[in-house]
């Protein structure tokens, strides 16, 4: 029975453990995680397997420093290790920038109350998130895309309010997610083909995509096999967990809303914006929305809506709404929309396709029309106000040039020089530093996959870099079995972002110094390079290490790369987080003073009377 599987059975994680301990070359069952995780008595087979594993590569590591020819041992045997404590049980999906509760003292105009509030410091937890309990590895890709188990997100009443949609069921020890939607009951494959007929989806044209108000995800489910990139969003609100179940399935998705603040993505980002009965007021104030919509779609890029209020004529019956609200509804976006330039490709059913001209040629109008932004940056997006005023292109010499940039098809993207560093608007950025950029990631990667072997096996579905920079290290990765959640600091040197999206690849805008927007154990792998040295004088790696272990699975891995002694100082914190590490030279030899740190979180649930060991 499909059902079945990796849903917690003593059996099917027995063999697991196997796996991870022959694919490591027992580093992680060195980490002492097997007896707290309830394996069974397949430990003893784990325990034969490490046994015949050759450890040599990882023996005798040791912690020297060579910085100025001053070589010598690190010894932090005597400082005090702070144990850090299991947070209480009901902290389990604790999201601490969404939290219901402080969500309620905010205004609900315009959704405020749905965005980013982060707790003040005297209110940030300084303890661990506990898994729930009977919590599981969740099944590889592409069966995650169908099934979740239902321990790691104990929440049905979606199952109850979208029965008839198709959206999720309920059956035993899973969820099972058949592909529907509200505006797809047929399923999301068929709704896909739909829009096929006048998108260029399939043909790599498209890579990008942004979904608004995604529900569980199907639709950004279901274009990963036509090598479409979703990144998908939805308020944290009274439908438990679609965020969740989102991430659980293996697809990329934040918690987010198109409320009074910028969403924390570049401009010209997305090759693809989509909105099936996300219940955006589109056409409310002054159209605000649909112009974020246009800042970060590419010159040329396709905006999708369906359900109300298209074709309001032969549907305003079955939604139940008033004719008429719904036909000023449609007509102040079809005026938004003529305000944009964009042009209206398509409309069918309930299924209505604009597409953004490439370049202001054909938009003379539109900069005698429309507010035109002021900031001379569009980039500049985190915490700022959202305004009713449109984002202009970037110039162009002729009429049949694309602002930004051709469109390449993806993989040729992935590793062709990006356009906004051959235009020269990266300061400091030439194609020469993209390409070595390249060449040394992949090198990297290398070397990561000589201590943990199991990288691109499929283990690995969600992957977060914390500090992308050309994402050279998420192109390195391409792989169908994973994605990887590119993060630009908010305070980076530079701000290479949207170089990430001309690849094909997906990021966001974020500061370190604040929780992340998703649930906890929602990434597989989280790689961290010069996180902490970035960080150093800005806000405190305690917090931003607790952070990093709230949205990791347990079991999960962590990969730092920084400077040895912010690496010590990081060691020294996560010995209290039940986490297990390994200190490691770089790949060039140990005269580097930059090394590597390898860290697995330990399994462990709520309700356990778990001591942190320290290994």
């Amino acid at each position: 029975m499909a059902t079945k599987g990796n849903t917690g059975d003593n059996k099917t994680k027995s063999s697991f453990s196997i796996f991870i301990v022959a694919g490591l070359c027992c580093f992680f069952f060195i980490l002492g995680a097997w007896q707290r995780s309830g394996f069974g008595k397949g430990d003893n087979i784990a325990l034969e397997v490490t046994k015949q594993t050759d450890c040599s590569v990882l023996s005798n590591l040791n912690y020297e420093t060579h910085n100025g020819g001053d070589v010598g041992t690190i010894d932090d045997s005597k400082s005090v290790v702070k144990i850090f404590k299991p947070c209480n049980d009901h902290y389990i999906d604790y999201t601490p920038c969404h939290d219901q509760m402080r969500a309620m003292t905010f205004p609900r105009e315009n959704m405020n109350y749905r965005e980013r509030h982060c707790p003040p410091e005297e209110e940030k937890l300084h303890c661990l998130i506990p898994a729930p309990k009977g919590y599981v590895t969740p099944f590889p890709w592409p069966k995650s895309r169908d099934y979740v188990p239902y321990a790691n997100a104990p929440y049905k009443s979606l199952t109850v309010e979208k029965a008839i949609q198709n959206w999720i069921q309920y059956e035993g020890n899973v969820f099972r997610f058949p592909g529907g939607g509200t505006q797809f009951p047929h399923g999301a494959d068929a709704y896909i083909d739909e829009l096929a007929a006048v998108i260029p989806i399939g043909n790599g044209m498209v890579r990008t995509a942004l979904d608004t108000g995604c529900g569980v995800a199907s639709w950004g489910a279901y274009l990963f096999k036509r090598n479409v990139i979703a990144m998908s969003f939805a308020p944290r609100d009274s439908h438990e967990a679609q965020v969740q179940f989102a991430l659980e399935r293996g697809v990329p998705a934040l918690i987010g809303v198109l409320g009074t603040i910028k969403l924390p993505y570049p401009s010209g980002a997305f090759d693809m914006a989509h909105c099936s009965r996300c219940l955006i007021p589109w056409g409310a104030n002054d159209g605000m929305y649909m112009m974020e919509v246009d800042r970060v779609l590419r010159p040329g890029g396709y905006w999708v809506l369906s359900g109300p209020p298209i074709n309001w004529r032969t549907n305003y019956r079955g939604w139940q709404r008033p004719k008429e609200e719904l036909q000023e509804e449609q007509r102040k976006i079809e005026e938004i929309a003529k305000l944009l330039c964009w042009e209206k490709k398509h409309e069918k059913g309930e299924i209505a396709i604009w597409r953004k001209r490439i370049n202001k040629d054909y938009c003379r109008e539109r900069d005698s029309v429309a507010t035109m932004c002021k900031s001379t940056n569009p980039n500049d997006i985190w915490y700022k106000k959202m305004e009713a005023c449109v984002t202009p292109y970037s110039e162009t010499t002729g009429p049949d040039e694309v602002a930004g940039g051709e469109w390449k098809p993806f993989s040729e993207r992935l590793n062709a020089i990006p356009s906004r560093i051959t235009s020269g608007s990266i300061p400091g950025v030439t194609g020469d530093a993209f390409q070595e950029d390249n060449r040394l990631w992949k090198k990297h990667l290398r070397a990561y996959k000589k201590i943990n072997k199991i990288i691109d096996s499929g283990r690995y579905r969600n992957i977060m870099d914390m500090n992308a920079g050309l994402g050279s290290f998420a192109a390195a990765l391409e792989s169908p079995k994973l994605w990887v959640m590119n993060v630009m600091p908010t305070i980076a040197e530079r701000d290479t972002l949207g170089v990430i999206f001309d690849r094909g690849l997906i990021g966001v805008y974020h500061d370190w110094c604040e929780a992340f927007s998703t649930y906890p154990r929602t990434y597989d792998l989280i790689h961290a390079n010069g996180v902490f040295s970035l960080y150093e004088d800005k806000c405190s790696a305690e917090d931003i290490l607790l952070e990093m272990d709230r949205i990791l699975r347990p079991e999960g891995a962590v990969i730092f790369r920084d400077q040895v002694d912010v690496l010590i100082k990081v060691k020294r914190i996560v010995g209290g987080m039940r986490w297990n590490t390994r200190m490691v030279d770089h790949e060039d030899g140990p005269l580097f003073p930059e090394k590597v740190l390898f860290a697995v979180k330990q399994y462990w649930v709520a309700g356990e009377n778990n001591s942190t060991s320290m290994q």
